[in-house]
Parts: C-alpha cells; structure tokens; sequence
C-alpha cells in the first residue's frame, strides 16, 4: 500500500490551538480494550479524547439525512480546519463532476470537491471533529488508513458515522434507524431487526469496519426514510439522526435550529399527500403493512428496545412488498 500520510496535509497550528496536548503525534499508542474510563454523558467508550463525526456525500443517503446533518453542524457550530485529504488522487472526475458557473462570457467559479476533517466546538463548549465530503472512488484502503492514522494521532475516542437509505415505511410513523457498531456495548440500547445481508459497500461502512479490527471503538446509525420521499431532501430524518448521536455521545448539537424546517417539510409532505390519491393510497397501504409488522413482532415500532426478533421469513416477506411497489410502471 502506498503511503496513507502522503494524501493528507494536516494545519499543525490549527490542530495545536484545538487539541493541544491530544494531538500526540504519530507515535501515539494504539488503542487499548476496555471501556470508558471519562465521566461524561453519552455511553462508555474507550479513552477521554474528542469523538469523530462522518458522513460524506457519494453514497446512498436517502432525504439527504446525513448531508443535511453535515450541513447543519458546519453551519450552526464553530469550525475550524484541521485536515485537508488530497481530492486529486482519490476522485474520478469523469463520474462526480464538480459544478462550475459560467458568466455571460467566461467562467467565473469552480465549486471544487474536498475532503476534510474539522474541529467543531458544540453548543456546550466541547469540541469533536468532523469528517466530510465527498467519498473517494479510488484507494479506499489507503484512505481508511490514513484516517486511522489520524484517529490515533488525535486520540479519537469513539467514531460515528450516518446516512439514510430508503425504507418502505410511513412518514407518519416514528422514523426507525438501524444501529451497528463495532462492539455490542455500544449499541445495546439499540435491537437490530435484520439478519445477514449483503449490500454494496461504501467508505464509511469499510471504516467502520477496519476501525474495529484495529481496536478502536466505531459506531453508525442508518435511518429509515419512506422510499417515496428517498429524492427529497427530509429534514426529520437528520432530526432523529442528530438526537440519536447527541444521546450517544453527549454532545449539544444544537438541533433545535432544524425544527422548522423538519415542520416545513412534513407539512408539504402532508400537502402533496393530500392533493393525491393514489400517494394517498400508497401511504396508507404502508401504515397498514407498518402497523401489522409492529404487532407481529409485539412492539408499537422498530425502535422498541426489548421485544422478540422477526424472523428472516418476515423480513423477507416485508422486502419482497417493498421491491414490487418499487417496480409498479409509472411510479
């Protein structure tokens, strides 16, 4: 593999004004088992250093969950560069083209791609970093290797990484997620409702799981967002998303600023919903499939945290429905 430190640059000074004495270097020790010995809210995790948020833009995130929560931390919080990836070597170009703007008669601004990692302080004064942009297509290993690098060097405690994919479930009922972590301690709040699966992969899911075999403790939350509005950028979805990682880690993320627009979009939701009869139809035909599953596994919804496991045959079942409604001409 070639040099994971030679496609990273990282701002020396900003790091020392951020992190201090937890910017170790690169002789920083590996990290050690067990748990949490800080005394902070949020759950047990390994070492007192600061927590790592990720979600880049590539992947399927469904109602933009995770960029609107990247975009709502950049926006509302104080940042500060500590790390820039070289975006160069790690894109393909021809297939996530930058946009440009042209002016009358010439070119006037170039919105160029990056990857970075930020310090961000949160509305209580303690400060985490932040890793975003856009996800590589080339050398994944070496990428996820010089972010491990950089997890040591800064001391990174726990990682959490989040995203959306499309579910065929209700707006109108409680948003559900999927929870999975690189140990069950730190998601045992959290009951998984699927068995095996194979999906096409993504960096953030390679990270998580090259995090875990090097020792360190990473974590990622998938929301569950109605396949109809999967396009649709949907405030609620990074809502919960965020309240989940603040009960996790602690930090005050200061979520409140989306609420508006997470009722703004329920409300147009409603609008078109009520305008049509046939998304009318397909809404209450997913409360009912919704409503049913939640009895048959004896839990009002998907989050209920101690309740019997479906069966692969009624998981099964629930994605067969869900890939035919896909399919119907026209929708």
């Amino acid at each position: 593999m070639l040099d994971p430190q030679e496609i990273y640059e990282v701002d020396e000074a900003a790091v020392a004004r951020t992190l201090g004495e937890r910017a170790l270097g690169d002789d920083a020790p590996e990290a050690v088992p067990g748990h949490a010995v800080a005394e902070r809210r949020g759950i047990a995790r390994r070492g007192e250093g600061p927590v790592l948020l990720h979600s880049m833009r590539g992947f399927v995130d469904a109602g933009a969950a995770g960029q609107i929560a990247v975009e709502h931390l950049v926006g509302e919080l104080a940042t500060e560069r500590l790390v820039t990836f070289d975006i160069d070597q790690l894109l393909d170009y021809r297939s996530k083209r930058g946009t440009m703007t042209f002016d009358s008669d010439r070119w006037v601004g170039y919105d160029a791609p990056e990857l970075a990692i930020d310090h961000v302080i949160d509305k209580e004064g303690t400060g985490f970093l932040l890793l975003h942009g856009a996800e590589p297509d080339l050398q994944w290993e070496r990428v996820v290797a010089a972010v491990e690098q950089l997890v040591r060097r800064f001391g990174v405690s726990l990682a959490v990484g989040v995203h959306g994919i499309p579910m065929g479930v209700p707006h109108t009922r409680p948003m559900s997620l999927t929870a999975h972590a690189t140990r069950s301690g730190l998601i045992e709040d959290y009951t998984s409702w699927f068995g095996s699966v194979q999906v096409p992969g993504s960096l953030a899911s390679l990270l998580e799981l090259r995090l875990g075999e090097a020792g360190h403790d990473a974590l990622g939350f998938t929301m569950h967002v109605p396949h109809y509005l999967a396009q649709s950028h949907y405030p609620p979805a990074a809502v919960v998303a965020l309240q989940h990682i603040e009960r996790t880690t602690g930090l005050a993320l200061g979520i409140g600023a989306l609420d508006a627009a997470a009722v703004d979009a329920r409300i147009e939701v409603e609008q078109q919903v009520a305008e049509s009869g046939e998304i009318a139809a397909v809404v209450s035909a997913l409360e009912e499939q919704y409503d049913a599953f939640s009895r048959s596994i004896g839990r009002p919804n998907l989050l209920a945290e101690s309740a019997p496991l479906p069966t692969a045959d009624e998981i099964g079942a629930e994605l067969e429905r869900f890939l035919a409604q896909q399919d119907r001409p026209g929708e």
